[in-house]
């Protein structure tokens, strides 16, 4: 069986949710180093100390460092990369808050999703130094295939980021690029919500789907965990959403 053993991973937005999920997956899969990189130094530090506890507990010997990183800073990302080395595989699960919305909204508000969920990934992926048989991960989303109300700027998104991995796939090659799609998980962002109002729309979410319950980052982590292994995929997206687009 393949494993991450003696490998480097770099996940951009390690610090929460799926992210978090795939710097813990990674460790349990003998990865050698892990670094973890978002935008608020406090986390980064937290997180470290976290996935520090999983390694002890679990006996195991991979290396976790915390990196800071603005994603839509290009001129940072650029000097995060010429330092950092030559890496096994970066994985991008960092992204905004996402502004919905469409009829009577100012579009101007919600041009910032296109710099941190799509030119910073292609930014990275230029940048990124990558060792032989290594891989990029982006991160999209189902609303590519079927998007809600108010979301066609997140829909068009998350279709752009589908198209720039088989590009990227082709002008990185023999480098893998993929994407990982996720539907509804619950993951840290569902906390900001009433909590009467989170397991109303929790609920909502798991009834639509034909699992019949929304998914969790862990299992989401498995996908991006086979995309680092898996050497003869490149180009796809991998959709994970308990059949959303069925219903």
């Amino acid at each position: 069986m393949t494993s991450l053993r003696d490998q480097t991973i770099l996940i951009i937005g390690g610090t929460s949710g799926i992210g978090y999920s795939v710097a813990e997956a990674s460790l349990h899969q003998q990865a050698a180093h892990v670094i973890v990189a978002s935008s608020t130094p406090e986390k980064v530090t937290k997180t470290v100390a976290r996935l520090e506890e999983t390694t002890t507990k679990n006996n195991l010997s991979g290396k976790v460092t915390g990196k800071t990183l603005d994603v839509s800073n290009s001129d940072q990302v650029k000097k995060f990369f010429a330092e950092i080395g030559e890496l096994d595989h970066v994985v991008i699960t960092s992204g905004d808050k996402l502004k919905l919305g469409f009829k009577g909204v100012d579009l101007e508000t919600l041009k910032s999703a296109l710099d941190v969920r799509f030119w910073a990934a292609a930014l990275i992926a230029q940048q990124a130094r990558i060792k032989k048989g290594g891989s990029i991960t982006l991160t999209g989303g189902v609303a590519s295939i079927k998007p809600p109300p108010g979301w066609p700027i997140v829909a068009g998104l998350a279709g752009a980021a589908e198209s720039l991995v088989k590009g990227l796939a082709v002008d990185l090659a023999p480098v893998r690029v993929n994407l990982v799609a996720p539907g509804a998980v619950l993951t840290e962002l569902w906390d900001s919500l009433p909590t009467d109002l989170r397991e109303k729309l929790l609920q909502e979410s798991a009834d639509k789907l034909l699992v019949k319950r929304v998914g969790n980052p862990e299992e989401i982590a498995d996908a991006y965990i086979f995309l680092m292994k898996c050497g003869f995929i490149t180009g796809e997206t991998l959709h994970i959403n308990g059949g959303q687009t069925l219903v």
